[in-house]
C-alpha cells in the first residue's frame, strides 16, 4: 500500500535536507511544492501558463491550480509508492483537497512529522548567513565563520548579508510561516496524525526521531 507523508517545519527547521534524507531511507518521491511550480513554469505547461497570468498580475496561484499540478505529480511512476510532501498542504482547505484526492486510490496522509524550533533559534540559523560578493561561498557567523570576518576564506572577497538574511526580514518570514501553517498543524494533530520533532537536535538525531515516527504512523 501506497505511503503519503506530509513534512512541516518552519524556515531554518532543516526541513528540506530532512525531506531530502528520508525519501532516501524509506524509498519514497520528495514532492516539493516549489519544485513543481518552477517545473511547470519553466516548461510552459498548461498549469504553469496558468499559473503565470496570476503570478504576473501580482494574484496568488488559486488552490484549484496547485492542488491540479499537484495531482498530476503524483500521477507519475515514481510516486507509485507514495511520497513524502514538502510544502504542500500549506491550508486547511488544501489539506482537505489531499484527503480527498488520495481517498481516489483509497489512500490516506500516514502521518505528519512536525519539525519544532523556537523562533529565536529559526533568527540565529537563517540570519547568521552571509554571502560572498565574487562567487557567492556562503558562510555563518555561528555554524562556519570565515578565518577573517567579512572577507571570503577563497577568494579574499567582501562577504555582504543578502536581504533575505536580515534579522528583521527573517522574523516577517516565520511569522507569515506561523501565521498560515499554525492552523494546518491543529488540523493534523485533531486528526491524530501530527507528531512533533525537536529540531533542535543533530541532523542524524531528528532523522532517528522522523523515522521512528513515521514507522509508528504506518502500524
Amino acid at each position: 500500500m501506497a505511503r503519503y507523508i506530509v513534512l512541516l517545519g518552519p524556515p531554518g527547521a532543516g526541513k528540506g535536507t530532512q525531506a531530502e534524507i528520508i525519501s532516501e531511507k524509506l524509498g519514497l518521491a520528495h514532492i516539493s511544492s516549489g519544485d513543481i511550480f518552477r517545473e511547470n513554469l519553466k516548461a510552459q505547461t498548461e498549469l504553469g501558463q496558468l499559473a503565470q497570468g496570476y503570478m504576473n498580475r501580482g494574484e496568488l496561484v488559486p488552490d484549484d491550480v496547485t492542488i491540479a499540478m499537484i495531482r498530476e505529480r503524483l500521477q507519475r511512476p515514481d510516486c507509485a509508492e507514495g511520497a513524502l510532501l514538502d510544502g504542500f498542504p500549506r491550508t486547511p482547505k488544501q489539506a482537505d483537497a489531499l484527503a480527498a484526492m488520495l481517498s481516489e486510490t483509497d489512500s490516506s496522509v500516514d502521518c505528519v512529522p512536525y519539525i519544532s524550533v523556537p523562533a529565536p533559534i529559526l533568527v540565529e540559523r537563517l540570519s547568521g548567513r552571509w554571502t560572498c560578493r565574487a562567487e557567492g561561498h556562503i558562510y555563518h557567523t555561528t555554524f562556519n565563520p570565515p578565518v577573517q570576518p567579512g572577507i571570503c576564506d577563497v577568494d579574499g572577497s567582501e562577504l555582504y548579508q543578502r536581504d533575505d538574511d536580515k534579522p528583521e526580514t527573517v522574523s516577517r518570514r516565520i511569522d507569515v510561516y506561523m501565521e498560515q501553517t499554525a492552523p494546518l498543524i491543529d488540523y493534523y494533530r485533531q486528526r491524530g496524525l501530527l507528531a512533533e520533532i525537536d529540531g533542535q537536535q543533530s541532523i542524524d538525531e531528528v532523522t532517528g526521531q522522523l523515522l521512528a515516527a513515521i514507522l509508528k504512523g504506518q502500524a
